[in-house]
């Protein structure tokens, strides 16, 4: 039987419950999740500072979760070259994720892959989401 493969992008800087409901709700949407963490240079670049969480402890975090199949480090150069090589039947993006969307679906098209692309639901936004949860902790 053909696993469904679905991906998530994220940095995960600090793994909450806002990011365990996130990997629930994509898993819904097929019965393999496969979670992209972002390199700390890639975050940089991406948000104006190095995550609080460094790359290696934050891939553990990820991979050790149940909801999660597969956990890897984005690419540095183009994540486009991990959807290529994941090959996924679903991209689902997270409710405010902005980073590397404006092109997806024409980039989607030039690598030549049949990929939904959903946009998930917030949980409890006000109180998990990593850019507010960090500021109470620094």
């Amino acid at each position: 039987m053909k696993r469904k493969k679905v991906l998530i992008f994220g940095t995960f800087d600090g793994l909450h419950k806002g990011h365990l409901n996130l990997f629930s709700q994509a898993k819904k949407h097929g019965d393999y999740l496969v979670v992209v963490v972002a390199r700390d240079l890639t975050v940089k670049k991406v948000k104006g500072h190095l995550p609080k969480i460094l790359e290696d402890e934050r891939l553990k975090a990820v991979y050790k979760c149940k909801l999660v199949n597969d956990a890897q480090f984005g690419n540095l150069k183009s994540y486009y070259k991990k959807i290529k090589e994941i090959k996924p039947q679903v991209i689902c993006l997270g409710y405010d994720q902005i980073a590397f969307i404006d092109n997806l679906e024409k980039e989607i098209e030039k690598i030549k892959l049949k990929i939904e692309i959903v946009r998930l639901k917030p949980y409890q936004p006000k109180k998990y989401k990593s850019s507010l949860l960090n500021k109470k902790t620094a």
